[in-house]
């Protein structure tokens, strides 16, 4: 089959491999319908190369029909139509039971000491093969799969996956009083739907921060009052500026470890890359710096007593952190990887009522063959074209 593979830094090719097959009872293959190219995958297109090799498979937001179902597999049945969620979790273990399926111990990659195992998504997490292929293996689909009904388009469900769950945790995490107000930073996928999720669940005031026009518009549409990073020295200020002086009660940092506006942390993570495989992948876990732009201003413009949440990916060991400040402001962060089923019974409503409330179907700018996968990386990467998020059919 047909699958999208990492070859090197800033370097991914569509290349011939094998077809998965049933090797544990508790395994599903699925025919990949749709699949998602996620912010998260431009970090090991540019950053993270160190813990790849070359021909892993990518990526982690596919949909499909189910072909085949292992033995101890109930409750999925060839010819379903499912979403598969970005971790790989069992369902029934200590974490799990507490829904923390992305730290699930079935699916633990003690071996680096990480969570649960997520699909295309380096040897850190299990180096388990991705969904931006013809097909997938989908181990623990006793649990995972998320069966969605047939009829409308899978722009409607796709983004079960990762991007709705993901945002439904950080507006969650976030801790947004009623009425209340929450600044947005970064206007991605993820960003747009934390956007719309805190309008949605009731946040009066909605600032979204980014520097790329079409972002921006997009964001616009759906009521958020946006900033661009290009024309405001202080961002922070201009965020007190529009509540009363305070800042907003929530901060979602919604970009993470590549920040813009940290040119000296950009280039040593740059430079990390170019070390041989071993040494930077040394390197990176023990001594990694992110660029930390969004997440100083997040502690900026966040009002005293107020909450920052991150659904970023951060990936530093070494950060400095203005512990000062946030103790001064007793400021709460939670943060984490999205619990995707945790939140699937809220959010599945939304997309099977009537309407488009959080926007799903508007929300891939780019629809692209299997085939163009390096097209689709290279404009995402460089913010051309309009990309905002691109879906990819096998």
């Amino acid at each position: 089959m047909k699958a999208v593979t990492w070859q090197g830094k800033r370097n991914v090719q569509v290349s011939e491999v094998a077809d998965p097959r049933i090797v544990e009872p508790t395994d599903a293959v699925i025919r990949v319908t749709s699949t998602g190219v996620c912010g998260s995958d431009l970090h090991l297109y540019e950053v993270l190369g160190a813990f790849l090799d070359p021909g892993d498979v990518l990526g982690h937001e596919p949909m499909g029909i189910v072909e085949e179902v292992g033995s101890a597999v109930d409750g999925l049945a060839v010819g379903d139509r499912v979403v598969v969620p970005f971790n790989i979790s069992c369902g029934h273990c200590f974490y799990c039971d507490q829904r923390l399926y992305s730290q699930c111990e079935t699916t633990q990659v003690r071996e680096h000491g990480k969570g649960g195992a997520l699909f295309g998504y380096t040897k850190l997490y299990g180096q388990v093969p991705g969904g931006q292929a013809e097909r997938l293996r989908v181990p623990q689909a006793q649990f995972g799969p998320i069966t969605v009904p047939d009829g409308p388009p899978d722009e409607r469900f796709l983004y079960l996956s990762d991007v709705v769950p993901t945002a439904w945790q950080a507006v969650e995490y976030a801790g947004i009083p009623a009425g209340g107000s929450v600044t947005v930073l970064g206007l991605g996928p993820i960003g747009q739907m934390c956007a719309r999720i805190a309008r949605h669940r009731g946040a009066r005031t909605v600032i979204g921060v980014d520097l790329v026009d079409e972002r921006l518009a997009m964001a616009k549409r759906y009521g958020v009052d946006t900033l661009d990073l290009r024309q405001h020295k202080h961002v922070a200020d201009r965020i007190r500026d529009r509540t009363d002086g305070r800042g907003t009660d929530s901060v979602i940092d919604a970009v993470g470890m590549e920040a813009h506006g940290a040119p000296v942390t950009g280039m040593a993570q740059q430079l990390a890359t170019l070390l041989p495989g071993p040494v930077s992948a040394k390197v990176t876990e023990k001594a990694a710096v992110d660029r930390l732009s969004a997440l100083y201003l997040a502690i900026d413009a966040v009002r005293r007593g107020g909450t920052i949440s991150l659904s970023g990916v951060y990936g530093g060991m070494v950060d400095p952190m203005p512990m000062l400040t946030l103790f001064d402001k007793q400021v709460q962060v939670r943060m984490g990887q999205a619990n995707v089923r945790a939140w699937v019974d809220e959010i599945m409503p939304l997309l099977t009522g009537d309407g488009d409330p959080l926007g799903v179907e508007d929300l891939a700018t780019h629809q692209l063959p299997l085939s163009e996968a390096p097209h689709a990386y290279d404009i995402f990467q460089k913010k051309r074209d309009g990309a905002i998020k691109i879906v990819l059919k096998p």
